[in-house]
């Protein structure tokens, strides 16, 4: 994490710089490209991570957005500018994101097998009929310990998307409107 955050924090003191002479479209993009893209990479590892590790980079996210609205370190409405303008998540809920589409590919046969394996329906495991059954909820595998088999995505994918409503969870959805209805989901919990 601190890598990833000291080379982003790297990239923002550079795009302050040129930040006067390139118009607000450049820069979102800019911060898009170099910043966006290296806290989204492998973000699903993060799964189950106490908030002392996502903070570092959320901390990050509220340097891109104050370098593209141009505010201070200091400045109120950092919450407002990230959820109303710019339309960003959290950290933790970019986690949240990345977990559930992975699973609503892996549930539409998008995804490969070695992650499909480990989404099974709920109703597949047993033979009684039961009410969950309707709801599209997912087997959770038993796990010992919390700090080594909640991160793995067998456990936190399943437990992601249970964790979902039910309108969400609906099998005959696609990708585009699952995404939809998640980052509406998401945001309204702001």
């Amino acid at each position: 994490m601190s890598r990833i955050s000291s080379g982003c924090y790297y990239r923002l003191r550079q795009l302050r710089r040129i930040r006067l002479s390139l118009d607000s479209e450049s820069v979102i993009t800019l911060v898009h490209a170099c910043i966006h893209s290296r806290i989204d990479y492998c973000n699903t590892v993060l799964a189950g991570a106490p908030r002392t590790v996502t903070d570092k980079l959320q901390h990050v996210l509220n340097a891109a957005a104050r370098v593209i609205s141009g505010t201070r370190k200091f400045d109120r409405g950092l919450r407002q500018l990230l959820h109303d303008e710019l339309h960003w998540l959290n950290v933790s809920d970019r986690v949240f994101f990345k977990l559930a589409v992975t699973v609503h590919q892996c549930l539409n046969g998008r995804a490969p097998s070695y992650l499909s394996d480990h989404c099974t329906p709920l109703s597949a495991g047993t033979r009684r009929h039961l009410r969950s059954t309707n709801r599209n909820l997912l087997a959770v595998p038993r796990h010992r310990r919390n700090t080594y088999g909640g991160p793995a995505f067998a456990v936190a994918g399943p437990t992601v998307w249970n964790s979902l409503p039910d309108f969400i969870r609906g099998p005959s959805i696609s990708t585009d409107s699952f995404r939809h209805l998640l980052k509406r989901y998401l945001f309204a919990r702001y």
